[in-house]
This record gives C-alpha cells, sequence and structure tokens, in this order.
C-alpha cells in the first residue's frame, strides 16, 4: 500500500511535465497527446501476457520487475534527444505499470482475509488517491526547475518503492484455500496450488461481468472523462478561468476519498452489492446533469457527488474481484481482463465525449458517460452479492 503511494504520487508529479516536455521537440498537439496516451495503450496490449507472467513466476517477481522498468523508462525520458525517444521511453513504461499494477492487485486478493477485503481495497485506493493528489503539485512546483526534474525524481521514487516492498516482503505466502468450515480435511499441497481462473471460465459467472462493467466504467468516467473533459467544460462550457478548471477535479477528489474511507468496511458489512448500487446510482445520475450545470457552484456540486458515488463503488468491486477469484488466484487472464476494462474505458471514454461534445456539446458527452455508467448499474443489479459466494478458483471449469 505504501509502494501504491508512492507510485500514484510520481505519476501524478510527472503529469505536468510530460506534455510540455514533448511539446519542446516542436511537433503538433496530437503527437503531444500520443505521448499521454502511449502509456495507457502499452497497459491495454500487455496486461493479458502480463497475466500469464504473473502464474508462471510469481507475484514479487514480476510486481519488482515492472517498477524497474518504469523507473529505467521514466529516467530515459529526462534524457530523450528527440519526439520518437520520448514517445518509446514513455511506451515502455506503460508495459512496467501493468507489470507492477497486476500484480498488486494478485497481491492484495490473497493477502487480504475474505472478511477484510473490503477495508483493504479501501486502503489501497485511498493510497493512491492521496498519490495523485499530491503528485500533480510537486511536479508543479519542481517544473520551476527545469522540464527533466520531474521526471528524475520520480525514477528514484520508484528505485525507493521497488527496494522498500523488497524488504518488507522477501517472500510471498504460499497460495491458500479460502477458510474452510470446522472439520474439513487439511489441503493437500497438490490442492493448494495456485490456480489461475481463466477468462472464459469467469465469464459465466454474472458477478464477474459485472465487475468488468464497474471497472471499464471507473476507467471511463474517472480517469478518462473526468480529467480530459471536465476542467474544458468548467472553462469553454461556463467561461471561468483555468484556476477553476484545475480546482474542480479537487472537488471530485474530496467527495472520493470521504467516500472510499467507509465504503470497504460498509461493503465487509453489509456485502458488495449494498454498496455498489447506491454508488453506481449516485455516479450516474450526477454524471448524466453535470453538462447541464448553469454554473460553477451546481458544477462543483455535482462534481462533489460524482466523487462519492465513484469512491464508494470503485474500492467495492476490487474486493468483488478478491471473493469471485479467491486467494487461490495468481496472475490469469480473469485478473489480466479486470485490469484491461478499466484501461480500456481511459483509453475510448474520452475519445468518445470529446467527439460527442466537439458534434453536439458538453451536455451530450456527459450523458453518454452517464449512460456507461448507467450500464454498470444494471449489470450489478442483475448480479448476486460475491461477498460469502465459494470463489471460482475452488470451482471446477465444468462446475
Amino acid at each position: 500500500m505504501a509502494a501504491n503511494a508512492v507510485i500514484a504520487l510520481g505519476y501524478g508529479l510527472i503529469a505536468p511535465a510530460l506534455p510540455l516536455f514533448a511539446n519542446t521537440f516542436g511537433v503538433t498537439f496530437t503527437a503531444v497527446s500520443a505521448v499521454v496516451s502511449a502509456f495507457a495503450v502499452m497497459r491495454l496490449l500487455f496486461a493479458p501476457a502480463t497475466g500469464r507472467l504473473v502464474t508462471l513466476l510469481g507475484e514479487r517477481r514480476i510486481y519488482l520487475t515492472g517498477l524497474a522498468i518504469v523507473a529505467v523508462s521514466t529516467l530515459a525520458c529526462a534524457f530523450a534527444h528527440s519526439y520518437w525517444q520520448l514517445l518509446v521511453f514513455r511506451g515502455a513504461g506503460g508495459i512496467g505499470s501493468t507489470m507492477f499494477s497486476i500484480s498488486a492487485m494478485a497481491l492484495l486478493i490473497r493477502l487480504a482475509p475474505p472478511d477484510l477485503r473490503g477495508r483493504a481495497s479501501g486502503y489501497f485506493s485511498a493510497g493512491f488517491l492521496i498519490g495523485s493528489l499530491t503528485g500533480p503539485l510537486v511536479g508543479a512546483a519542481l517544473i520551476g526547475f527545469g522540464l527533466k526534474l520531474p521526471f528524475v525524481v520520480y525514477a528514484v521514487a520508484l528505485v525507493i518503492a521497488a527496494v522498500g516492498v523488497a524488504l518488507a516482503l522477501p517472500t510471498v505466502p504460499a497460495p491458500a484455500t479460502e477458510t474452510a468450515p470446522a472439520g474439513d480435511e487439511p489441503p493437500t499441497e497438490h490442492a493448494a496450488a495456485p490456480i489461475a481462473v481463466p477468462v472464459t471460465q469467469a465469464l459465466r459467472d454474472g458477478s464477474y461481468r459485472a465487475i468488468l462493467a464497474s471497472n471499464f466504467a471507473q476507467g471511463w468516467a474517472s480517469m478518462g472523462v473526468r480529467v480530459a473533459l471536465v476542467p474544458l467544460f468548467i472553462k469553454e462550457g461556463l467561461g471561468e478561468s483555468d484556476r477553476w478548471a484545475g480546482l474542480i477535479l479537487a472537488f471530485y477528489a474530496a467527495g472520493n476519498i470521504v467516500a472510499i474511507l467507509v465504503a470497504g468496511r460498509l461493503s465487509d458489512r453489509f456485502g458488495r452489492r449494498p454498496v455498489m448500487l447506491p454508488g453506481l446510482a449516485i455516479a450516474t445520475a450526477s454524471t448524466l446533469t453535470l453538462g447541464f450545470s448553469p454554473n460553477l457552484a451546481v458544477a462543483a456540486a455535482l462534481t462533489v457527488v460524482a466523487g462519492i458515488g465513484s469512491g464508494l463503488f470503485a474500492p467495492t468491486h476490487q474486493a468483488a474481484l478478491g471473493d469471485v477469484l479467491g486467494t487461490r488466484q495468481r496472475g490469469g487472464s480473469a485478473l489480466a481482463a479486470y485490469g484491461m476494462s478499466s484501461d480500456l474505458g481511459a483509453v475510448t471514454g474520452p475519445l468518445a465525449a470529446g467527439a460527442v461534445a466537439t458534434a453536439w456539446g458538453f451536455g451530450p458527452a456527459f450523458v453518454l458517460t452517464g449512460a456507461v455508467c448507467g450500464v454498470a448499474f444494471v449489470a450489478w443489479l442483475f448480479a448476486r452479492d460475491t461477498l460469502h459466494r465459494v470463489p471460482l478458483a475452488a470451482v471446477t471449469p465444468t462446475g
């Protein structure tokens, strides 16, 4: 969790410097955007391979390797002499990013006891959010000393995170089955072997399909459209200053962190669906109406509400994923598909919503985004709660 916060801090730290640094090579705005998108695209492309690597080599090795790749590629960005070098180095960082993010999720599933998964997922998400909030502030200050410095600082931070993980987590406990009822025979060595649930088996489960839908909506709305379109709506749609265009994201984060701190505990106590459904409903309603805000005050209020909705369902579907896959999960295509669903939403959301905003205005663009959240709500409406279910890792492919 500590490493997760450091990683997010560094990611936010280079966020303001990356497009400015790319622009120094005299390329078009489209080319500048391509450098930003290359990271997400490479994450999406290499997620399936990473799932298989985690299965073969274990979470710890892939996690540390991923951190090393991002550290080296980020440091290389600082010394790029051309636009194409910067593009390649930043894209390579996306490969390392998907390695440590999938490994971290696999570790979270295996190390958190079933009755604490919601709280563990909440703290995990809160650490990432805190790092994402403070990173751009530090990065903006470092830019004053040169556009290359944030990349160097992030690379050093990643090395520190890698050393910390290597020392604090020298060995990963062997995969174990979910808690068995009293009187059951202890699992044999063969039975306790790590199981990589294939996505074809997982997709038969309505709860898993609902998890993919809500994670896709999270990527589309929170990591994609929220960053790409909301500041533009505040500035161009409402005519407010650049300062407010940036501060509006802080309102969203404030609602986010308030909800995240309680969502995990509530889902551990009452189940996943009772927290998922209100969260998705709140996010859907607030996003549908955001683009029709008459003034800044209304837009800020709706943004806070949307942050609360996202904060309720984001950590909860992570905990639900652990319920479905079970503690014997190690990598595999089902876990990779979960990561890919968010990345796919983050890549396609800004493109689709941006095209709609260009053609018909901000209102329809946010209606489209709200509809994506609404689809996830419907999926969870018909899904079963996962908290006390038998995990897929304990079920035969035909069971």
